[in-house]
């Protein structure tokens, strides 16, 4: 397989490889793990197209998950062979009609018959199109090397050529489901139809889409303009966005790119970069950035003002990722304090001085974000909504009692729900008579191969308040 995927040049890693160390990705995720922890574990040389491949398989799994129902009623009583099923089928869902050879040779690494598309930033690599009968017969021999799967090799290679028969007839069954139409979960759908009965469809079609690698130039270390001029120098074709944005026309691995080493930029969405301007710092401000992990707006507020900055989080390990990319940027200093705690306490962290300013980047469903973790859409449930829900409102109740008289908080989430957004902001107000809100873009829904002022972005919510003198 010869993919291009960030950090991993073309290899030839057989496809029976890449398709096992899925679908032990796969599994995972449908054991309720995050893709991201999953892929941590396999093996770096096999790393890169197991991600390409996973990211492929989260994107079709509606699909493969009708699929499989139909041609195999019963689930598969080990989990590991499911997921195998799963990523092939996903796998064919991008083949061409050519049914697999009834004998004669077969490759035996896998080679693709296409080239592979570009990679994106965080690994969303589109995939090549292997013939059918390549995916077949590597599938089952990625069973027939594991113990475990050995039992289930008739029924992957029965269920697999099947499908490529009667792929015609499946694929008008595939058209009345809503989960394999839409490849989300059907409440997830029936929510979004509910919260936007004019462009629903178009919310998940931007959620299938591959996001665009977009950079934030700080404007401490360099201007946009000498970041665009190196870009070209180096033949990468770029286009600015924003007031300090840059979006890739191809994406590539980051570390390759003029000006990393330097701190030139940083990788963030361009909806997620209008965070910091709406607080309006200024110099001399006393900051508090909440939510801080994994630090592209605790950068930013730093790049605006010279401010004394506090970032909070929960997760100690996400905050050494803070510190990394403040290092990095140049933007550490002895203004800026971390510290691990939960904002929703602030008796255990906060030491009575207010804050001018908070950004309160809140834990969400992360429903705005999927084209960029396509697992969340299949990790997430229901009931998961007004669970976020309530652990936001008691954070940002908390976070109020630290706004200064006269001070601003911009409660944030990367959702799409209005109960994380708009409703939200409402109950706030109604519950605080001395917070006063403030012009601000309210709910961005995700664009996808737009042509927006700040560019193509994804989903976010945006909501400031002002604190009464």
């Amino acid at each position: 397989m010869s993919v291009s995927t960030p950090g991993h040049p073309p290899g030839a890693a057989p496809l029976r490889d890449l398709l096992l160390q899925s679908a032990t990705v796969v599994s995972g995720v449908l054991a309720g793990r995050s893709m991201t922890d999953a892929l941590a574990a396999v093996p770096a040389p096999l790393r890169g197209g197991t991600q390409a491949l996973s990211f492929h398989t989260m994107r079709r799994l509606g699909e493969a998950r009708v699929l499989r129902r139909l041609l195999v009623p019963r689930t598969p009583p080990e989990p590991l062979a499911e997921a195998l099923l799963l990523v092939a089928l996903a796998l064919l869902l991008v083949g061409t009609e050519e049914p697999p050879p009834a004998d004669g040779p077969v490759p035996r690494n896998g080679t693709p018959d296409g080239a592979a598309q570009a990679a994106t930033d965080d690994g969303q690599t589109g995939m090549p199109a292997y013939a059918p009968y390549t995916v077949v017969d590597q599938a089952v021999q990625a069973a027939a090397g594991q113990r475990r799967l050995t039992p289930f090799k008739g029924l992957i290679n029965g269920t697999l050529r099947t499908f490529l028969r009667d792929r015609s007839a499946l694929s008008a069954q595939l058209a009345r489901h809503i989960e394999a139409r839409w490849n989300h979960p059907q409440w997830w759908v029936d929510k979004l139809r509910s919260a936007y009965p004019a462009n629903w469809e178009s919310i998940l079609a931007a959620a299938n889409a591959h996001a665009p690698l977009t950079l934030r130039v700080n404007r401490r270390r360099a201007t946009r303009d000498d970041v665009l001029t190196a870009f070209y120098r180096a033949g990468v074709a770029a286009r600015a966005a924003g007031t300090q944005g840059i979006v890739l026309a191809q994406p590539r691995p980051v570390q390759q790119l003029p000006g990393f080493e330097e701190g030139w930029w940083s990788v963030q969405d361009a909806g997620a970069q209008l965070a910091a301007p709406l607080l309006g710092v200024a110099d001399g401000m006393r900051v508090l950035d909440a939510c801080a992990a994994p630090g592209g707006k605790t950068a930013h507020l730093l790049e605006l003002a010279d401010i004394d900055l506090l970032a909070l989080d929960a997760d100690p390990g996400r905050l050494r990722r803070v510190d990394e990319n403040l290092r990095r940027l140049g933007l550490a200093s002895a203004r800026v304090r971390m510290q691990a705690a939960d904002a929703a306490d602030p008796d255990s962290w906060w030491d009575g001085t207010p804050f001018d300013a908070v950004l309160a980047d809140v834990p969400c469903t992360a429903s705005g974000i999927v084209r960029r973790h396509p697992d969340i859409r299949w990790l997430r449930r229901a009931d998961d909504v007004p669970r976020t829900v309530k652990l936001q409102t008691r954070i940002v109740d908390a976070l109020w009692r630290t706004v200064a008289p006269g001070g601003r908080l911009l409660y944030v989430t990367c959702s799409v729900f209005p109960d994380e957004g708009e409703r939200q902001a409402a109950a706030f107000a109604a519950r605080h008579g001395d917070a006063q809100r403030l012009q601000a873009p309210g709910q961005l829904l995700p664009t996808a191969g737009g042509d927006t002022p700040e560019g193509e972005h994804d989903g976010f919510f945006y909501a400031l308040f002002a604190k009464a003198r």
